[in-house]
């Protein structure tokens, strides 16, 4: 297997927005649980 180093950098755009994209869902989910908690009270 060879490794070029063109390629990888011409990928590397796409790697940052699916990092970002799954960061993103992480961080709706994150926020859907506390409003989800703090709608319906929660354990207090």
């Amino acid at each position: 297997m060879e490794w070029n180093v063109s390629r990888f950098l011409e990928t590397l755009p796409y790697m940052l927005k699916g990092m970002v994209g799954i960061f993103a869902v992480t961080l709706v989910i994150i926020a859907m649980i506390w409003l989800i908690n703090r709608l319906t009270g929660g354990k207090q």
